[in-house]
């Protein structure tokens, strides 16, 4: 059986979904991404409460137009203890889309199915992929090695190909595309879409300070470093002095920590509390302990410039 395609997946224009980054994305920048004809998707944690959360799925349903779709990201695993709340939300309120992240989907699932919104997961792997698949995904985020953030391990073609001969369900890239080129290129290798995150870092419409948008200008591919101090699992940012200072490896006690199977739950859920903190901190002030999550794909950010250019970039 054909697999379906991302635009006709989402109802949208071009094969894009504005990827969901913590603390960046907000409804401004996904009402741009919609009217552009793009999907656009938040992170239901940079809401610090259910009424705003609330709030802005209403913002969206308003201001959505043809060619246009939205959704949230949710963290499913233990970490993140808002996420059985927000999942209620989602589902009384009426989305496009729900990507899930870091867990297993199956209640979310379960639950987004049953009033009609489209669940994609998050996977770095075939073995995974299997899982979600099994739990009847809509489709799947294939997090490549050049994604940033939280990145996968194996190269986008690769990986595209093994979940497409290993599953049944489309795959949408995640990572490495900041130009046509790239999304044509991903597009060859058998996906339906792609997930472009970090060029949009530096939007007009982005909520974060524009030292962090002047950054993604001003630093490039090579300068993209993983780092194990945020939240415990490796993740992608520019490689600032601060970075430099501070290393990017765990601590000797957090490393130890670590191995001590009864205590690695609480001491990840501890390190990725502390993490989030600190990289909104750096997202929305100025200070020398500056971190910006960020992936190689801001090789090709040249300005700040609007949501709707951005995009115009991705598809012309």
């Amino acid at each position: 059986m054909e697999k379906p395609n991302l635009k006709t997946l989402l109802g949208i224009k071009h094969p894009i979904i504005m990827a969901p980054m913590f603390l960046v994305s907000n409804t401004k920048m996904v009402v741009e991404a919609m009217k552009s004809g793009i999907a656009g998707c938040i992170p239901a944690l940079n809401y610090r409460t259910l009424e705003e959360l609330r709030a802005s799925i209403k913002e969206l349903k308003e201001a959505k137009v043809e060619g246009g779709s939205f959704g949230y990201n949710l963290i499913v695993n233990k970490s993140n203890v808002k996420y059985k709340e927000q999942l209620r939300v989602l589902c009384e309120e009426g989305v496009d889309f729900i990507i899930t992240s870091l867990g297993s989907p199956e209640e979310t699932i379960n639950e987004a199915h049953k009033v009609g919104i489209k669940v994609f997961c998050d996977v770095t792997d075939l073995g995974f992929a299997k899982k979600v698949e099994s739990l009847k995904a809509d489709a799947l985020i294939a997090v490549n090695n050049v994604a940033g953030g939280h990145r996968g391990n194996i190269e986008p073609d690769e990986l595209i190909k093994q979940l497409n001969e290993g599953t049944s369900l489309p795959v949408i890239s995640a990572g490495g595309v900041g130009t046509k080129e790239e999304l044509d290129k991903m597009l060859s290798y058998g996906a339906i879409g792609v997930s472009v995150g970090s060029p949009f870092i530096a939007s007009i419409e982005a909520g974060v300070s524009d030292e962090y948008k002047q950054a993604c200008v001003d630093y490039g591919e090579k300068d993209i470093v993983l780092t194990e101090r945020i939240s415990g699992t490796p993740c992608t940012v520019i490689n600032t002095p601060y970075v430099q200072k501070v290393g990017t490896k765990q601590s000797w006690l957090e490393r130890i920590l670590n191995k001590n199977k009864s205590l690695k739950k609480w001491v990840k859920m501890v390190r990725f509390y502390i993490g989030m903190k600190a990289t909104e901190k750096a997202a929305t002030q100025v200070t020398y302990k500056t971190v910006w999550v960020a992936g190689p794909s801001i090789e090709h950010t040249k300005a700040i410039l609007p949501v709707k250019d951005i995009v115009t970039h991705l598809t012309v």
